[in-house]
């Protein structure tokens, strides 16, 4: 069976769903891999790596004839409808916002893998794409931050007097904001964090944080293993237990985010109003509406304060701007999916899998995912 690998058409996605690596290990399962040519080309992968890992280049990638199509951003919906029925892809949907996509998907008889939607249970750990580009983000956006901090991280002591550690606060304790833990650590910040999952406070003491515990009650953990979605009553509440530890940061991170859905409100305009002049808040969840109220996806933002401004930078593409080890990732989860559904050289996925039922977003003519199926059946 033909597998093949475009170039990604969003602008400024410089990631690639195969390595040179996952071409040897899919074409060892039997597969043929088909690369259109430059396709790896921003991530640091020339087509001589993947022709002499066994690929075929191509000049253009003939959609009409491949049988499995990788990708990482959403398919757009032209390209959803050119594949042929019975086509496998793979790759991350973000079937929430993309329903035209999803619609065409189903229409034309294509079986889509959401990699959103991969079961978050151990034997699916090497498949969670999210989790792995979250990995990523998490340590990009604390050196964005640096870059943008008028002052130094760590702290220094010298003859002509002392200068104090940056203070770095964490919204989000999950595979970013424990990444971006590390990094402002290992950089020699003084770093907070505060999650609403109460487990997570040993999982930031381990990483060299120190939890912030809000003490908001009702169940916090939803599906998955991520943040339930709190109410507006305590949202708020948090929001307001959390403005004296914004306004004591000098560098703000955001990683809250509820897959397939807008990311929740953490830190309002008045919060920010309350730093200190100089002050970085970088939001990563700025490309599904923002933890943090002004912030704009792909834009730093001056928010005016007494001395002078805080900045607020809607981090966007934040895996692909480290393209390369975000596709040595991103690629093996690929991979790895794609070969838990290849048997003697051919895809053939089994629906009796949990891994399989649970990412495939559309099969058969049909929309699989509970809660996308919903979605569109509302807004019909």
């Amino acid at each position: 069976m033909q597998v093949g690998v475009r170039r990604e058409q969003r602008a400024g996605e410089r990631r690639v769903a195969a390595t040179p690596e996952t071409v040897r290990q899919l074409t060892g399962l039997g597969l043929s891999l088909v690369v259109e040519s430059g396709a790896g080309d921003a991530a640091g992968f020339p087509d001589s790596e993947y022709r002499a890992a066994g690929a075929e280049l191509a000049a253009e990638l003939p959609l009409a004839s491949v049988d499995v199509l990788l990708h990482v951003r959403p398919l757009p919906p032209d390209t959803a409808a050119a594949l042929r029925p019975g086509t496998v892809t793979i790759g991350f949907a973000s079937p929430a916002s993309e329903l035209p996509t999803v619609a065409a998907l189903a229409a034309g008889g294509v079986t889509a893998f959401a990699l959103e939607l991969v079961p978050r249970i151990s034997r699916a750990q090497s498949m969670d794409a999210l989790s792995s580009q979250s990995l990523v983000a998490g340590y990009r956006a604390v050196l964005e931050a640096a870059l943008r901090y008028p002052r130094f991280f760590p702290l220094y002591m010298t003859a002509a007097g002392t200068i104090p550690p940056a203070r770095v606060l964490v919204l989000g304790a999950g595979v970013a904001g424990l990444q971006a833990i590390g990094t402002a650590k290992r950089l020699g910040a003084r770093v907070s964090a505060n999650d609403i999952r109460a487990a997570s406070a040993d999982e930031v003491a381990s990483m060299g944080g120190t939890f912030i515990n809000l003490a908001l009650d009702g169940p916090a953990e939803g599906a998955g293993g991520y943040a339930r979605e709190l109410g507006e009553d305590r949202a708020a509440r948090q929001r307001a237990l959390l403005a004296p530890h914004v306004a004591a940061a000098d560098i703000l991170i955001t990683t809250a985010s509820i897959p397939g859905r807008t990311a929740p409100l953490l830190v309002t305009a008045d919060m920010v109003a309350g730093m200190r002049a100089g002050s970085v808040v970088v939001d990563l969840a700025a490309e599904s509406g923002g933890n943090v109220e002004g912030v704009v996806a792909g834009c730093d933002v001056p928010v005016p304060v007494p001395g002078g401004t805080v900045t607020l930078v809607g981090l966007q593409d934040a895996a692909s701007a480290a393209a390369s080890d975000a596709s040595r990732l991103y690629a093996k989860n690929v991979a790895n999916l794609l070969a838990l559904m290849t048997v003697d050289g051919k895809v053939v996925p089994d629906f009796d899998d949990e891994v399989v039922a649970g990412a495939c977003l559309t099969h058969d003519g049909a929309v699989r995912h509970p809660g996308t199926a919903a979605t569109m059946e509302a807004r019909n």
